[in-house]
């Protein structure tokens, strides 16, 4: 027997699409009740659900911690067995159940309520036990699941994990959270590189740094540029700041005028107004810059307009900012 797998497939996320599409007529009063509830908690908000609800409770936790709002999930079935004293008074749980009746949900209520635990429910039926015990209840019902059968967890799941979302991005704009802030919490791999490495860090600096005065000439910056390796070097007034720069491209295009290389000192050949940037800026405001200008290379100057450092393209590459 032969499947149509694409329709199939087509069919279950119209039907999902559908039931995400539908939320947006449900928000009300309410979603706005729980994300003030949650903002103003003193303590965590700690999810909890069980079966399919447990699993995409765990994964708006997770999305809640590294978005600015303290978060951890409680299996309900343990917090019956001691995990309860993970949750204070100063805490508001937020408890998933597409029915509003999961047995093992309900037996930790009385607990949650005598703690004077806020509590927000989401479920697809809002006359259920736990919409009727929260504080704050959002429903998340949906017309039908994908599944043929109308009983496996599909839409309804991917309808909790939507409002999830919703509640967590809700509570980042209201905390004025940052992508540095977003970075504190994924400080490992390329995000966290991208959005913390400071030019700082990258930078070739003191005596790695290619620099020369205006009065060298180009043979002895051409040396000075091959041995430091950065394909560019820094020229400097008498005070110490920034002249103007040379690179290996300015290098290929003074053949193209009449200058006689051999005699020629750097200030007649370099660029007097260099892009730079200041110390201290991203390295991914860096890699912006330089593709937006099509540059290979940038120099980092203080305050003053002294050049503190330089670095190019490969070093942003080796950092992993790339």
């Amino acid at each position: 027997m032969s499947h149509d797998h694409i329709s199939v497939g087509q069919r279950v996320l119209d039907i999902e699409a559908r039931a995400v599409d539908n939320l947006k007529d449900s928000l009300d009063a309410s979603f706005s009740a729980a994300c003030d509830l949650m903002l103003n908690a003193k303590g965590r908000v700690i999810v909890t659900g069980m079966g399919k609800s447990g699993h995409v409770g765990s994964k708006l936790a997770a999305t809640l911690a590294s978005t600015g709002t303290p978060s951890f999930f409680v299996h309900p079935g343990e917090a019956s067995h001691g995990d309860l004293g993970m949750i204070t008074p100063d805490d508001v749980v937020l408890a998933l159940s597409n029915s509003g009746e999961t047995a093992e949900v309900l037996a930790i209520l009385p607990v949650i309520k005598r703690k004077g635990t806020g509590l927000v429910g989401m479920t697809g039926r809002p006359q259920s036990a736990l919409a009727q015990l929260s504080d704050v209840h959002l429903t998340v019902a949906v017309a039908e699941e994908a599944c043929p059968h109308n009983l496996a967890p599909t839409s309804s799941t991917t309808a909790a994990l939507a409002m999830g979302d919703a509640l967590a991005i809700a509570l980042l704009e209201a905390r004025g959270f940052t992508p540095e802030d977003f970075a504190l919490s994924h400080p490992g791999g390329s995000l966290g590189r991208r959005l913390l490495l400071k030019v700082d860090d990258i930078m070739h600096a003191g005596e790695q740094l290619p620099v020369v005065s205006a009065d060298t000439s180009l043979s002895e910056a051409l040396l000075e540029m091959t041995h430091k390796g950065l394909g560019m070097t820094a020229v400097t007034h008498e005070d110490g700041t920034l002249a103007g720069i040379f690179t290996d491209g300015d290098l290929r295009r003074i053949f193209d005028r009449d200058i006689d290389i051999r005699k020629a000192t750097i200030a007649e050949v370099m660029v007097t107004d260099p892009i730079t940037i200041a110390q201290g800026h991203l390295a991914a405001e860096a890699l912006q810059i330089m593709e937006t200008r099509k540059i290979n290379g940038l120099m980092v100057c203080d305050n003053a307009g002294k050049p503190l450092g330089a670095f190019n393209m490969q070093d942003l590459l080796r950092a992993g900012v790339v």
